[in-house]
């Protein structure tokens, strides 16, 4: 064979190749997918055709494997017989739209709406952690942990201690941490060897371990906080077992701190932040501990004037739709006064996109809270190429001052309705990521929401359209390439 013969036979078979990942794609990529997801991955494909099918083939899988799926399925199965005749909220007396939303959580994760609950914001960050460990310090029982991220650190010792404490005093103590996200930390092996010693009991969430037949997505992540003790107490919300500027050389060199926001919970909704623990507990372990169980009809109703109904609304990649995604969009397409958003990491859908904007073209006063800087760029400059769009529409932007990163998550509808939660507004955390949040029904507690808002606003600025023409080029060149990168999901 004469070289150019051989070269002509490479060239056809590299054409052949190309042209069968081209194929293939336009063919298996589409299905199930939204548009703009096809898309950005069918135009990375067609560009760059082995690094896009690598990639593809490593991250694009939007469900964890069908083993989790039906482990979750099974679960919800017999959730429904456990609370078959446990109490409810009766929604039928709220407006009809608001009832449909309650529905529509139920029938998506099993969970019903519950009255007779207390909960407190907590916005201060060591104060919020020293709240966890008082509790901890009380328990008789059990206490069941999860969290992102989990790290002994000076901020935390107090939390460990109050833990090796309720070991000490014969309390089963269960801890669950992200894979990835927990080991990336700065000496996490000893973090978690102080687990050892003080006789947590402790598992990986989402390990990525192929050898032992562990292995999802890698970028598939539980994003879920909570902390529950005794089934009589519960906290959640945004924030990670971890020093403010998260253990980070990077971080600390900027003077980084982060902003959050808990919420302590007492009554059935208690039972409901237990039942996701235990779920994720079994998934991952294989251990049933639903023995121990505390169901809501047994949880002390707190004695309080201002009792709000809750709902909890687990999401992810273990359940078949985006549960996080299809709330939100509720709520905003049935408020009738005003929206206002809170979220470290906006990055919303065309369909979030435009049910914000089409609240302002309804008059509804809708304003959204971000950080004036960021911590990872990518996301960061995705983010700023929607500002443009919600300015125009009338979407007030307020920026939470630097050197605070507000990774708080939470937002308000009209004068009595909330959620807050782990989930952020963008497209990992409303389709990728394991998150929690809880749909809160009661004046008082918005009041409370409000007067944090107030904070945030007081303590930042306005971002106007007029600001934001004066923005570089190159800035917004950027801001346009990470919007496309953004949609690879």
């Amino acid at each position: 064979m004469n070289a150019l013969l051989g070269t002509n036979l490479a060239w056809l078979a590299g054409v052949l190749v190309v042209l069968a990942i081209d194929v293939g794609a336009l063919i298996y990529i589409p299905r199930g997918r939204k548009p703009t997801a096809a898309m950005a991955w069918l135009l990375l494909i067609l560009l760059v055709p082995l690094f896009g099918l690598a990639l593809f083939l490593l991250i694009g899988n939007v469900r964890l494997p069908r083993r989790r799926r039906e482990a979750q399925a099974r679960i919800d199965a017999s959730l429904r017989e456990r609370l078959a005749d446990e109490p409810r909220a009766d929604t039928t007396t709220w407006p009809r739209w608001l009832d449909r939303v309650a529905q529509q959580n139920e029938a998506l994760t099993v969970l019903p709406a519950v009255d007779d609950n207390t909960a407190t914001l907590l916005p201060d960050y060591q104060g919020s952690i020293d709240a966890m460990a008082d509790a901890i310090g009380r328990a008789e029982r059990f206490v069941h942990v999860e969290f992102y991220i989990v790290a002994w650190d000076d901020t935390t010792r107090g939390f460990f201690a109050a833990m090796e404490a309720a070991v000490a005093r014969g309390v089963t103590v269960r801890l669950l941490a992200d894979y990835i996200s927990s080991r990336k930390i700065p000496d996490s092996d000893k973090t978690f060897a102080e687990l050892d010693r003080i006789g947590v009991q402790w598992a990986w969430m989402l390990p990525v371990q192929p050898f032992k037949k562990k292995y999802q997505r890698p970028d598939l992540r539980n994003h879920r906080k909570l902390v529950v003790v005794d089934g009589r107490v519960a906290f959640m919300g945004s924030q990670n077992l971890i020093a403010r500027h998260y253990d980070s050389p990077k971080n600390i060199k900027r003077g980084l701190q982060w902003q959050e926001l808990v919420t302590r919970v007492e009554g059935p909704a208690v039972a409901q932040l237990d039942i996701v623990f235990l779920a994720d507990w079994q998934i991952e372990t294989g251990e049933d501990l639903w023995a121990e169980h505390v169901p809501g009809s047994q949880v002390p109703k707190p004695d309080a004037t201002a009792a709000v109904t809750c709902q909890l609304v687990p999401s992810g990649p273990g359940y078949d739709t985006e549960n996080n995604l299809r709330l939100f969009l509720s709520l905003i397409h049935g408020a009738t006064e005003r929206v206002i958003l809170t979220s470290p990491y906006f990055v919303p859908d065309e369909a979030m996109t435009y049910a914000i904007t089409t609240a302002c073209e309804r008059g509804l006063d809708v304003q959204l809270f971000v950080s004036e800087v960021g911590d990872q760029g990518l996301v960061y400059h995705a983010q700023r190429s929607y500002y443009e769009t919600l300015l125009r529409a009338g979407v007030r932007i307020l920026l939470y001052p630097a050197p605070y990163i507000l990774h708080a998550k939470h937002f308000s509808i009209d004068d009595d309705l909330a959620v807050i939660g782990s989930s952020n507004m963008d497209i990992r955390s409303l389709s990728l990521n394991m998150e929690i949040s809880m749909l809160v029904r009661g004046a008082s507690f918005v009041d409370a929401m409000r007067a944090v808002e107030d904070g945030y606003r007081d303590a930042g600025r306005e971002l106007t359209l007029e600001q934001w023409h004066r923005e570089p080029r190159r800035a917004t060149f950027l801001d346009g390439l990470a919007r496309l990168t953004s949609a690879l999901n």
